[in-house]
């Protein structure tokens, strides 16, 4: 779009757009001359070249305008034949010169009120919608023309105009054929507005005849004779100065220049949302995969380190999952060495069973040291199933964090046998810590079972110093309240190692399983990962075609809206 602040040039082009206009028209003749709709595109270019394309035959350059005639005339006929149909499909011509701005002009079907031999009784119908659905647009900027040697009350183009502009803000009346008109009569009325006002004043032009057109008359020589028309006709003297095609292009330019100009604040702020939406895409697509096997180990370690930290953001609790460990240690693990039920496992009978089986063939004399040890054995080693059972769950919510992380970081989402590959080696790894842990963790249980705290057992033997009798028989201390005595011991010394458990299993536990993730839950993949070829490093980036040329088309629009919101912006600081 053109600056505001380069009027002249803009009415200068718009010249050489008449120009290039009259030099691409079909020659005049009776009937519909414009059959299809005419998209004409003006490109401006550096350069002193000119030159042509259309859509229909693309990669050809039309430097001669008489073949760009013949190519519109033959492509009207290949859609509507060679009879006198229409088409609403339309005709794409771009023209490429350094005399142009860019701007679209569109040329469509005259209106018709009849349809004539050769065209279906729809044709008149049809024309009016197709005309309707190019001028209904509010940026398309309407030129209403009429026969000046018709009666205005019947123009089609002033009444189809009233419609979709009431207000007369877009609409241009053009009035041709004014030197045509019958002797006796003159146009003065409508061009000053008392016949039919428009917002706009009214322009007359004079056109070549279809014998300047066969004649080959250039545009310089109809110029000068429209401006001596309008200059020594004493009907229109007094109009000459608003009159004529020149006058046309200028009033054009000042209302497209003010239109710009109203445009601009919208247009600033549509482009700077559609950069903002194309710049969030393009982020979460991701960036291009480069094409050295460095660029690509490079790119697959950055995706790993964005994933490894949201991994540790989990497990810190940045974001949430890591407090579910805690759970495991505060409530489930407590709970389940509750459910062990200790007391039961030192009744009366069970007591008993193990005193005598632990003294074999000669009873003890004084304390039954190997029979509490064997209670406290089986007590303690029951221990080992909360123990692991604590281990596989925090295994399990570790597995669950890796789900949340790889679904967490969208780079992963580009790659998907790298996402598979990033998983799996995390989960081996954490197979890996998990039997560590396991190991580590039983070996405290079994550190327990294997040495007893001896202090706490040194005041269980002083029957004699409180008055017992060493002399009753030796089967007196298999009476119910010495067994209940060593039972309540046994319960005591497991509640006391219990206690510890509780305390320094959670700590095995972080140290194996949760803390060596955080430091090197994907360091196998990392060594392994440094040794592969690039052939394999392009496997695991093996990105969707479609999601490819998808970031390609962003960034080829991201940088053409940039470009139009850099120009947009030099132009309202120019006003």
């Amino acid at each position: 779009r053109p600056s505001p602040s380069s009027a002249a040039r803009v009415r200068a082009n718009l010249r050489c757009w008449r120009a290039l206009l009259e030099r691409i028209s079909c020659p005049g003749a009776q009937g519909i001359v414009t059959r299809r709709p005419l998209v004409l595109q003006l490109h401006r270019i550096d350069g002193d070249r000119e030159y042509a394309e259309f859509m229909h035959v693309p990669r050809k350059r039309f430097t001669d305008f008489a073949m760009v005639r013949k190519e519109i005339a033959d492509e009207t006929d290949r859609q509507t034949g060679h009879g006198k149909g229409i088409s609403s499909v339309p005709i794409h011509l771009s023209i490429f010169s350094p005399n142009v701005v860019n701007l679209t002009l569109i040329d469509l079907p005259g209106l018709t009120k009849v349809a004539v031999e050769g065209q279906p009784e729809s044709i008149v119908q049809e024309i009016e919608n197709m005309v309707r659905a190019f001028i209904e647009k509010p940026n398309c900027i309407i030129l209403a023309v009429s026969p000046a040697n018709q009666d205005l009350a019947t123009s089609d183009a002033i009444k189809i105009s009233r419609e979709v502009d009431p207000k007369g803000e877009r609409t241009f009346g053009v009035l041709t054929k004014i030197d045509l008109m019958d002797k006796g009569t003159d146009a003065v009325d409508i061009l000053e507005g008392r016949a039919y006002r428009l917002q706009f004043p009214w322009i007359g032009v004079v056109n070549r005849s279809q014998q300047d057109i066969n004649k080959s008359v250039d545009m310089i020589a109809a110029r000068r004779r429209e401006r001596d028309y309008f200059a020594n006709t004493p009907e229109y003297k007094h109009l000459a100065h608003r009159m004529g095609s020149e006058h046309l292009a200028k009033s054009l330019s000042k209302h497209l220049e003010s239109v710009i100009k109203s445009r601009i604040p919208g247009l600033q702020s549509l482009i700077t949302k559609t950069v903002a939406e194309l710049e969030t895409e393009l982020t979460r697509l991701g960036k291009p995969i480069a094409n050295d096997a460095g660029g690509k180990l490079y790119t697959i370690m950055e995706i790993c380190r964005m994933f490894d930290g949201i991994y540790k953001e989990h497990l810190d609790g940045v974001r949430p999952g890591g407090e579910k460990i805690y759970h495991v240690f505060d409530n489930q693990f407590p709970v389940a060495i509750k459910r062990l039920q200790f007391d039961k496992q030192l009744s009366m009978e069970n007591v008993r069973k193990l005193i005598t089986e632990a003294d074999g063939y000669q009873p003890h004399l004084i304390a039954p040291e190997q029979g509490y040890r064997r209670l406290i054995e089986s007590c303690l080693v029951s221990i080992r199933g909360p123990a692991e059972a604590a281990v596989d769950t925090v295994h399990g919510i570790l597995k669950e964090l890796v789900h949340k992380a790889i679904n967490e970081t969208h780079e992963l989402k580009q790659f998907p046998t790298l996402r598979v590959e990033v998983g799996n080696a995390a989960f081996e790894s954490l197979e890996r810590m998990r039997d560590e842990s396991k190991k580590n963790t039983l070996k405290l249980v079994d550190m327990e079972t294997s040495y007893l705290t001896v202090d706490f057992f040194r005041k269980l033997p002083q029957d004699v110093e409180k008055g017992g009798n060493p002399s009753h028989s030796i089967f007196d201390r298999y009476n119910d309240s010495y067994l209940r005595r060593i039972g309540t011991t046994v319960l005591a010394y497991v509640n006391m190692v219990s206690s510890t458990l509780r305390n320094s299993i959670p700590k095995s536990i972080v140290y194996c399983q949760v803390r060596e993730a955080k430091r090197s839950l994907l360091d196998h993949f990392f060594t392994e990962l440094g040794a592969r070829e690039i052939r394999q490093l392009s496997k695991l980036l093996d990105e969707d075609p479609a999601v490819m040329e998808r970031r390609t088309n962003l960034a080829k629009r991201l940088e053409l809206y940039r470009s139009a919101q850099a120009e947009i912006d030099a132009v309202a600081w120019s006003k």
